[in-house]
């Protein structure tokens, strides 16, 4: 009998396994990568976001939110603007916008320069405060009131006179005997030679033989009477300034 033997596999049947592990590997290399995990994404996400914000402005950047509740040294003080404006504000209006134009009275610091000896002084000083005080409000220069500290003396004289409308000359025994307040009568002439009303002699204690005779071609007023002259003075200025306007 004859033994049974086995009968070799035929080169179809051999190739059939080599086939299908290549196509496992065809299949496996074709296949498409599988999503990353939602955690990875995020992670990644995240360092994407920080780099951005890394290549952004400083301005650009998200800031953490500030606290609401700051303390009350650190608000802002409240605007106060309107408090300096009306701080700013001249309490009266500009003379130049009135009835007075700018050649009137307003065209010269002050309206009367009153010239004394020092001897005087007192005197010069109740003449000025009645000036000042009346109606008007008469703009007066004193010398050793309203002079430039560390001025010249003839210096603050002459912008005195020549800032001055009007000049009052207290004449006294003391305004004769000085030399100094002929200087100052002498150069209020020069100012003003030829304007009438402007250069007013108050001749007070010396009669009419003591008047200087620089002023003779002017007439002066008595200051003998109850309030020593000022009142005339007052309306002699004040007439000499409605000339101005």
């Amino acid at each position: 009998m004859a033994s049974s033997s086995s009968v070799p596999a035929s080169p179809a049947q051999s190739k059939k396994p080599r086939d299908k592990i290549a196509d496992w590997l065809r299949q496996t290399l074709l296949k498409k990568p599988k999503k990353m995990p939602v955690s990875q994404e995020g992670h990644l996400s995240d360092g994407s976001q920080t780099a951005t914000q890394d290549c952004l402005p400083p301005a650009s950047r998200s800031s953490p939110p500030s606290c609401s509740c700051s303390p009350p040294s650190c608000s802002s003080p409240p605007s106060r603007s309107s408090g300096l404006s009306l701080a700013l504000q001249p309490t009266h209006m500009d003379p130049s916008s009135g009835s007075g134009s700018s050649s009137g009275r307003w065209s010269k610091d002050y309206d009367v320069c009153v010239c004394h000896s020092e001897e005087d002084l007192e005197a010069a000083q109740e003449l000025v405060s009645y000036l000042e005080s009346s109606k008007a409000s008469l703009r007066c220069f004193l010398q050793l009131r309203d002079a430039t500290p560390g001025g010249a003396i003839v210096s603050e004289l002459c912008q005195a006179l020549s800032s001055s409308h009007c000049r009052v000359l207290l004449i006294t025994p003391g305004f004769l005997r000085d030399p100094w307040c002929k200087y100052q009568m002498l150069q209020a002439l020069t100012e003003a030679p030829g304007a009438e009303g402007c250069t007013i002699p108050l001749l007070s204690g010396l009669t009419r033989a003591a008047y200087p005779p620089e002023l003779r071609f002017m007439y002066y007023v008595d200051g003998r009477g109850q309030d020593g002259g000022f009142y005339q003075v007052k309306e002699a200025v004040i007439r000499y300034l409605e000339t101005l306007s």
